[in-house]
Protein backbone atom coordinates (compact mmCIF):
# COMPACT_ATOMS: atom_id res chain seq x y z
CA UNK A 1 0.00 0.00 0.00
CA UNK A 2 1.77 3.11 -1.18
CA UNK A 3 0.35 7.20 -0.15
CA UNK A 4 -0.10 8.19 -3.58
CA UNK A 5 -3.02 4.42 -3.83
CA UNK A 6 -4.85 6.42 -0.59
CA UNK A 7 -4.83 9.31 -2.51
CA UNK A 8 -6.70 7.52 -5.39
CA UNK A 9 -8.88 5.88 -2.73
CA UNK A 10 -10.01 9.34 -1.53
CA UNK A 11 -10.48 11.10 -4.58
CA UNK A 12 -12.56 8.45 -5.70
CA UNK A 13 -15.04 9.08 -2.21
CA UNK A 14 -15.16 12.55 -2.56
CA UNK A 15 -16.05 12.72 -6.10
CA UNK A 16 -18.06 9.43 -5.76
CA UNK A 17 -17.52 8.65 -9.53
CA UNK A 18 -14.42 6.74 -10.77
CA UNK A 19 -13.60 8.69 -14.16
CA UNK A 20 -13.96 12.28 -12.59
CA UNK A 21 -11.99 10.95 -9.60
CA UNK A 22 -9.39 9.61 -12.75
CA UNK A 23 -9.96 13.30 -14.37
CA UNK A 24 -8.77 15.21 -11.08
CA UNK A 25 -6.06 13.08 -10.31
CA UNK A 26 -4.76 13.22 -14.05
CA UNK A 27 -4.58 9.78 -14.32
CA UNK A 28 -6.29 7.61 -17.00
CA UNK A 29 -9.47 5.42 -15.72
CA UNK A 30 -8.07 2.26 -15.95
CA UNK A 31 -5.39 2.89 -14.00
CA UNK A 32 -7.49 4.39 -11.36
CA UNK A 33 -10.28 0.93 -11.50
CA UNK A 34 -6.89 -1.08 -11.62
CA UNK A 35 -5.35 0.64 -8.33
CA UNK A 36 -8.53 0.39 -5.95
CA UNK A 37 -9.36 -2.86 -6.86
CA UNK A 38 -5.58 -3.91 -6.37
CA UNK A 39 -6.34 -2.07 -3.11
CA UNK A 40 -9.23 -4.06 -2.17
CA UNK A 41 -7.49 -7.03 -2.65
CA UNK A 42 -4.72 -6.36 -0.05
CA UNK A 43 -7.49 -5.26 2.57
CA UNK A 44 -9.23 -8.43 1.77
CA UNK A 45 -12.71 -6.58 1.50
CA UNK A 46 -14.93 -4.01 -0.76
CA UNK A 47 -14.21 -0.32 0.08
CA UNK A 48 -16.95 0.60 -2.55
CA UNK A 49 -20.41 -0.21 -3.90
CA UNK A 50 -20.56 0.00 -7.41
CA UNK A 51 -23.62 1.13 -8.84
CA UNK A 52 -25.10 2.55 -12.14
CA UNK A 53 -24.50 5.98 -11.38
CA UNK A 54 -20.90 6.02 -9.50
CA UNK A 55 -19.93 4.21 -6.18
CA UNK A 56 -20.22 4.90 -2.69
CA UNK A 57 -18.14 4.02 0.32
CA UNK A 58 -19.06 0.71 2.43
CA UNK A 59 -19.00 1.19 6.18
CA UNK A 60 -15.58 -0.25 6.16
CA UNK A 61 -14.50 2.05 3.53
CA UNK A 62 -16.12 5.25 5.56
CA UNK A 63 -13.77 3.78 8.50
CA UNK A 64 -10.81 3.09 5.98
CA UNK A 65 -11.59 6.53 4.54
CA UNK A 66 -10.58 8.37 8.20
CA UNK A 67 -7.41 6.33 8.56
CA UNK A 68 -6.10 7.63 5.07
CA UNK A 69 -7.14 11.28 5.52
CA UNK A 70 -4.78 10.75 8.86
CA UNK A 71 -2.25 9.35 7.62
CA UNK A 72 -1.51 11.61 4.08
CA UNK A 73 -1.73 14.49 6.83
CA UNK A 74 0.81 12.76 9.01
CA UNK A 75 2.81 12.69 5.81
CA UNK A 76 2.41 15.92 5.14
CA UNK A 77 3.32 17.07 8.37
CA UNK A 78 6.57 15.06 8.64
CA UNK A 79 7.66 16.41 5.07
CA UNK A 80 6.68 19.85 7.02
CA UNK A 81 8.89 19.59 10.00
CA UNK A 82 11.74 18.11 8.33
CA UNK A 83 11.95 20.76 5.71
CA UNK A 84 10.98 24.14 8.18
CA UNK A 85 13.84 26.16 8.67
CA UNK A 86 14.56 28.38 11.70
CA UNK A 87 13.09 31.85 10.41
CA UNK A 88 9.02 31.12 9.69
CA UNK A 89 8.49 30.17 5.72
CA UNK A 90 6.22 28.02 3.81
CA UNK A 91 2.77 27.80 3.53
CA UNK A 92 0.33 29.05 6.16
CA UNK A 93 -3.80 29.20 5.67
CA UNK A 94 -5.96 30.79 8.03
CA UNK A 95 -9.88 30.77 8.11
CA UNK A 96 -11.58 34.32 9.26
CA UNK A 97 -15.04 35.19 9.95
CA UNK A 98 -16.13 38.43 7.90
CA UNK A 99 -16.59 40.37 11.22
CA UNK A 100 -13.32 39.66 11.92
CA UNK A 101 -12.15 40.99 8.69
CA UNK A 102 -14.41 44.60 8.91
CA UNK A 103 -11.45 44.97 12.13
CA UNK A 104 -8.01 45.97 11.86
CA UNK A 105 -7.14 42.40 11.28
CA UNK A 106 -6.05 43.54 7.01
CA UNK A 107 -3.23 46.00 9.15
CA UNK A 108 -2.22 42.71 10.88
CA UNK A 109 -1.70 40.82 7.91
CA UNK A 110 0.22 43.28 6.60
CA UNK A 111 2.26 43.18 9.53
CA UNK A 112 3.01 39.82 9.08
CA UNK A 113 3.83 39.78 5.57
CA UNK A 114 5.95 42.59 6.24
CA UNK A 115 7.67 40.75 8.78
CA UNK A 116 7.80 37.14 7.27
CA UNK A 117 8.37 37.53 3.76
CA UNK A 118 9.08 33.98 3.29
CA UNK A 119 5.43 32.90 4.49
CA UNK A 120 2.97 31.97 1.59
CA UNK A 121 -0.28 33.12 3.03
CA UNK A 122 -4.16 32.02 2.65
CA UNK A 123 -7.46 33.36 3.36
CA UNK A 124 -10.01 31.78 3.90
CA UNK A 125 -13.36 33.38 4.38
CA UNK A 126 -16.86 31.49 5.81
CA UNK A 127 -18.98 30.70 8.35
CA UNK A 128 -17.99 29.67 11.74
CA UNK A 129 -19.45 25.90 11.16
CA UNK A 130 -17.49 25.67 7.74
CA UNK A 131 -14.48 27.14 9.07
CA UNK A 132 -14.49 24.69 12.13
CA UNK A 133 -15.18 21.73 9.81
CA UNK A 134 -12.33 22.99 7.42
CA UNK A 135 -10.17 23.16 10.54
CA UNK A 136 -11.01 19.44 12.03
CA UNK A 137 -10.57 17.98 8.38
CA UNK A 138 -6.84 19.55 8.05
CA UNK A 139 -7.75 22.26 5.51
CA UNK A 140 -6.98 24.84 7.97
CA UNK A 141 -4.03 26.02 10.15
CA UNK A 142 -6.29 27.52 12.00
CA UNK A 143 -9.43 29.79 11.86
CA UNK A 144 -11.04 32.72 13.87
CA UNK A 145 -14.63 31.81 14.37
CA UNK A 146 -17.52 33.36 16.89
CA UNK A 147 -18.95 31.62 19.54
CA UNK A 148 -18.30 28.48 21.44
CA UNK A 149 -17.25 25.21 20.47
CA UNK A 150 -17.57 22.21 21.47
CA UNK A 151 -14.84 19.53 20.23
CA UNK A 152 -12.27 17.36 22.12
CA UNK A 153 -9.89 18.09 18.66
CA UNK A 154 -9.76 21.56 18.84
CA UNK A 155 -8.11 24.66 20.91
CA UNK A 156 -8.25 27.96 21.40
CA UNK A 157 -5.12 29.66 21.11
CA UNK A 158 -6.81 33.18 21.69
CA UNK A 159 -9.86 34.66 23.16
CA UNK A 160 -11.23 37.90 22.88
CA UNK A 161 -14.63 38.91 23.99
CA UNK A 162 -17.17 41.10 21.85
CA UNK A 163 -20.19 43.06 23.20
CA UNK A 164 -23.42 42.44 20.76
CA UNK A 165 -25.33 45.91 20.04
CA UNK A 166 -28.44 46.28 18.25
CA UNK A 167 -27.42 48.06 14.78
CA UNK A 168 -30.71 50.03 13.41
CA UNK A 169 -30.99 52.56 9.90
CA UNK A 170 -29.61 56.02 10.81
CA UNK A 171 -33.10 57.41 9.94
CA UNK A 172 -34.33 55.51 13.08
CA UNK A 173 -35.50 57.63 16.03
CA UNK A 174 -35.45 55.84 19.77
CA UNK A 175 -35.26 52.00 20.15
CA UNK A 176 -37.33 50.18 17.48
CA UNK A 177 -40.49 47.75 18.11
CA UNK A 178 -39.14 44.51 17.95
CA UNK A 179 -42.22 42.89 16.53
CA UNK A 180 -42.48 45.56 13.75
CA UNK A 181 -38.70 45.19 12.95
CA UNK A 182 -37.25 43.62 9.53
CA UNK A 183 -33.85 42.07 10.55
CA UNK A 184 -30.74 41.72 8.33
CA UNK A 185 -29.36 37.77 9.27
CA UNK A 186 -26.69 36.30 8.59
CA UNK A 187 -26.93 32.39 7.45
CA UNK A 188 -28.03 30.09 10.04
CA UNK A 189 -25.43 28.61 12.03
CA UNK A 190 -23.98 32.56 12.69
CA UNK A 191 -23.57 33.22 16.52
CA UNK A 192 -24.97 36.68 16.24
CA UNK A 193 -28.43 35.07 14.36
CA UNK A 194 -28.38 32.64 17.56
CA UNK A 195 -28.37 35.59 20.00
CA UNK A 196 -30.80 38.04 17.88
CA UNK A 197 -33.82 34.87 17.66
CA UNK A 198 -32.97 33.99 21.43
CA UNK A 199 -33.69 37.44 22.47
CA UNK A 200 -36.38 37.65 20.07
CA UNK A 201 -37.85 34.52 21.40
CA UNK A 202 -37.97 35.43 24.76
CA UNK A 203 -39.87 39.23 23.82
CA UNK A 204 -42.13 36.47 22.63
CA UNK A 205 -41.38 37.83 18.85
CA UNK A 206 -41.28 35.41 16.31
CA UNK A 207 -38.16 35.23 13.97
CA UNK A 208 -39.86 35.44 10.41
CA UNK A 209 -39.88 38.72 8.97
CA UNK A 210 -35.72 38.52 8.10
CA UNK A 211 -33.67 39.35 4.90
CA UNK A 212 -30.44 36.88 4.93
CA UNK A 213 -27.07 37.83 3.38
CA UNK A 214 -24.03 35.42 2.81
CA UNK A 215 -22.05 38.94 2.51
CA UNK A 216 -21.23 40.57 5.83
CA UNK A 217 -20.75 44.03 3.78
CA UNK A 218 -24.06 43.77 1.97
CA UNK A 219 -26.01 42.73 5.52
CA UNK A 220 -24.68 46.15 6.94
CA UNK A 221 -25.25 48.00 3.37
CA UNK A 222 -28.81 46.89 3.95
CA UNK A 223 -28.79 48.38 7.18
CA UNK A 224 -27.59 52.14 6.32
CA UNK A 225 -30.03 52.03 3.41
CA UNK A 226 -32.80 51.93 5.93
CA UNK A 227 -34.32 48.40 4.85
CA UNK A 228 -33.85 46.46 8.18
CA UNK A 229 -31.97 46.39 11.66
CA UNK A 230 -29.21 43.80 13.37
CA UNK A 231 -27.31 43.00 15.97
CA UNK A 232 -24.04 43.02 15.68
CA UNK A 233 -20.30 43.32 17.45
CA UNK A 234 -19.76 47.03 18.64
CA UNK A 235 -16.18 46.72 17.07
CA UNK A 236 -17.51 46.25 13.48
CA UNK A 237 -18.59 49.47 13.16
CA UNK A 238 -16.04 51.47 15.56
CA UNK A 239 -14.98 53.40 12.30
CA UNK A 240 -18.67 54.27 11.22
CA UNK A 241 -20.43 54.19 14.50
CA UNK A 242 -22.23 57.14 14.00
CA UNK A 243 -23.50 56.00 10.97
CA UNK A 244 -25.67 53.99 12.60
CA UNK A 245 -28.58 53.69 15.28
CA UNK A 246 -26.73 51.80 18.39
CA UNK A 247 -28.72 49.96 21.20
CA UNK A 248 -27.80 47.50 24.07
CA UNK A 249 -29.28 44.47 24.29
CA UNK A 250 -30.08 42.42 27.72
CA UNK A 251 -26.91 41.28 28.96
CA UNK A 252 -27.66 37.57 28.83
CA UNK A 253 -27.42 37.59 24.67
CA UNK A 254 -24.95 40.73 24.85
CA UNK A 255 -21.66 39.18 24.75
CA UNK A 256 -19.78 36.67 22.32
CA UNK A 257 -16.38 35.82 21.46
CA UNK A 258 -13.98 35.67 18.69
CA UNK A 259 -11.40 32.73 18.89
CA UNK A 260 -8.29 31.11 16.97
CA UNK A 261 -8.56 27.45 17.00
CA UNK A 262 -6.59 25.21 15.20
CA UNK A 263 -6.76 21.38 15.97
CA UNK A 264 -5.10 20.26 18.61
CA UNK A 265 -2.98 17.02 17.14
CA UNK A 266 -2.02 19.53 14.16
CA UNK A 267 1.82 20.30 14.56
CA UNK A 268 2.03 24.49 14.68
CA UNK A 269 4.78 25.79 11.93
CA UNK A 270 7.25 28.53 12.95
CA UNK A 271 4.70 30.52 10.49
CA UNK A 272 1.66 29.76 12.79
CA UNK A 273 3.21 30.11 15.78
CA UNK A 274 4.55 33.84 14.84
CA UNK A 275 0.93 35.03 13.20
CA UNK A 276 -0.74 33.95 16.32
CA UNK A 277 2.31 35.69 18.67
CA UNK A 278 1.02 38.78 16.62
CA UNK A 279 -2.99 38.17 16.73
CA UNK A 280 -1.99 37.80 20.30
CA UNK A 281 0.47 41.01 20.31
CA UNK A 282 -2.55 43.28 18.35
CA UNK A 283 -5.04 42.15 20.91
CA UNK A 284 -3.03 43.62 23.68
CA UNK A 285 -2.54 46.97 22.39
Amino acid sequence: MELSDLKVFLAIAEERNISRAAERLGYVQSNVTARIRKLEEELGLPLFYRHPKGVTLTDKGVTFSEYAKSILNLSEEAVQVVKETEFPSGPLTIGVVDSVTCLDFMDTLAEFQRRYPDVSLSIWSGTSPDLLTKVLEHQLDGAFVIGEFASPHLVSEHIQREELTLVTPPNMNGFPDLSQTRWAVSPAGCPFRRALEAWLRSEGVSFDNIIEFSSLETLIGCVRSGLASTLLPASVLAADYSAFGAFPIPEQYRYTQTCLIRRKDRYSSKAFVAFSKLILDSMAV
